[in-house]
Protein backbone atom coordinates (compact mmCIF):
# COMPACT_ATOMS: atom_id res chain seq x y z
CA UNK A 1 0.00 0.00 0.00
CA UNK A 2 1.13 3.26 -0.97
CA UNK A 3 0.07 7.16 -0.74
CA UNK A 4 0.80 10.00 -2.22
CA UNK A 5 1.18 11.42 1.81
CA UNK A 6 4.95 11.35 2.38
CA UNK A 7 6.16 13.53 5.78
CA UNK A 8 3.23 13.92 8.72
CA UNK A 9 2.95 15.56 11.59
CA UNK A 10 1.62 14.35 15.08
CA UNK A 11 1.10 15.11 18.70
CA UNK A 12 2.90 13.32 21.22
CA UNK A 13 0.00 11.33 22.06
CA UNK A 14 1.10 9.33 19.13
CA UNK A 15 4.43 8.45 19.55
CA UNK A 16 5.63 4.59 19.70
CA UNK A 17 4.31 2.15 17.25
CA UNK A 18 3.22 4.06 14.96
CA UNK A 19 5.57 5.61 14.05
CA UNK A 20 7.34 2.33 12.94
CA UNK A 21 4.01 0.98 11.30
CA UNK A 22 3.37 4.66 9.45
CA UNK A 23 7.38 3.81 7.92
CA UNK A 24 7.03 0.17 7.55
CA UNK A 25 3.80 0.35 5.85
CA UNK A 26 3.04 3.63 4.74
CA UNK A 27 6.54 4.61 3.57
CA UNK A 28 5.50 8.11 5.31
CA UNK A 29 7.67 10.00 7.44
CA UNK A 30 6.01 10.58 11.08
CA UNK A 31 7.41 13.45 13.02
CA UNK A 32 6.20 13.90 16.63
CA UNK A 33 6.08 17.51 17.68
CA UNK A 34 6.60 18.26 21.37
CA UNK A 35 5.49 20.90 23.36
CA UNK A 36 9.06 22.30 25.07
CA UNK A 37 9.84 20.80 28.53
CA UNK A 38 10.25 23.82 30.51
CA UNK A 39 6.44 25.54 28.36
CA UNK A 40 4.53 26.38 30.96
CA UNK A 41 0.74 27.63 29.99
CA UNK A 42 -0.25 28.30 26.74
CA UNK A 43 1.93 28.51 23.70
CA UNK A 44 2.00 27.92 20.02
CA UNK A 45 3.78 24.65 19.06
CA UNK A 46 5.31 25.33 15.77
CA UNK A 47 3.52 23.46 12.64
CA UNK A 48 0.86 21.76 15.22
CA UNK A 49 -1.64 25.05 14.63
CA UNK A 50 -1.58 24.71 10.89
CA UNK A 51 -3.35 21.52 11.89
CA UNK A 52 -5.66 22.69 14.70
CA UNK A 53 -6.54 25.12 12.01
CA UNK A 54 -7.44 23.34 9.11
CA UNK A 55 -9.89 21.26 11.50
CA UNK A 56 -11.39 24.09 12.57
CA UNK A 57 -12.06 25.30 8.48
CA UNK A 58 -13.41 21.98 7.70
CA UNK A 59 -15.50 21.59 10.79
CA UNK A 60 -16.96 24.71 10.21
CA UNK A 61 -19.30 23.00 7.38
CA UNK A 62 -21.89 21.28 9.07
CA UNK A 63 -21.56 17.43 7.66
CA UNK A 64 -18.14 17.42 9.22
CA UNK A 65 -19.22 18.70 12.44
CA UNK A 66 -20.90 15.18 13.92
CA UNK A 67 -19.82 11.76 12.13
CA UNK A 68 -22.83 10.79 10.30
CA UNK A 69 -21.09 8.95 7.60
CA UNK A 70 -21.07 4.93 7.72
CA UNK A 71 -18.53 4.29 5.07
CA UNK A 72 -15.03 5.76 5.33
CA UNK A 73 -14.64 6.36 1.68
CA UNK A 74 -18.16 8.64 2.17
CA UNK A 75 -16.12 10.52 5.18
CA UNK A 76 -13.48 11.20 2.80
CA UNK A 77 -15.27 12.34 -0.05
CA UNK A 78 -17.24 14.98 2.26
CA UNK A 79 -13.89 16.06 3.64
CA UNK A 80 -12.45 17.13 0.15
CA UNK A 81 -16.01 18.63 -0.84
CA UNK A 82 -15.07 20.79 2.69
CA UNK A 83 -11.74 21.74 1.59
CA UNK A 84 -12.76 22.42 -2.00
CA UNK A 85 -15.54 24.62 -0.90
CA UNK A 86 -13.39 26.44 1.63
CA UNK A 87 -10.53 27.13 -1.71
CA UNK A 88 -12.75 28.49 -4.26
CA UNK A 89 -14.45 30.73 -1.86
CA UNK A 90 -11.49 31.96 -1.05
CA UNK A 91 -10.43 32.45 -4.90
CA UNK A 92 -13.65 33.74 -5.60
CA UNK A 93 -13.56 36.82 -2.62
CA UNK A 94 -10.43 37.87 -4.79
CA UNK A 95 -8.78 39.83 -2.23
CA UNK A 96 -6.64 38.62 0.89
CA UNK A 97 -8.00 37.95 3.80
CA UNK A 98 -8.11 40.14 6.54
CA UNK A 99 -9.08 40.31 10.32
CA UNK A 100 -12.25 41.22 11.47
CA UNK A 101 -12.21 44.54 13.43
CA UNK A 102 -13.50 44.29 16.67
CA UNK A 103 -16.45 46.78 17.41
CA UNK A 104 -16.19 49.17 19.77
CA UNK A 105 -20.03 50.96 21.56
CA UNK A 106 -19.69 54.36 20.16
CA UNK A 107 -18.66 57.04 22.95
CA UNK A 108 -21.32 58.90 24.01
CA UNK A 109 -20.21 62.29 23.77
Amino acid sequence: MTTPIRFVFADGGFAGKLVDWATAILCTTLHIVRKPTDQQGFAVIPRRWCVERTLAWLTAHRRLARDYERRPATSEAMIRWAAINTMTSRIARGEPATRQQRWHWPDES
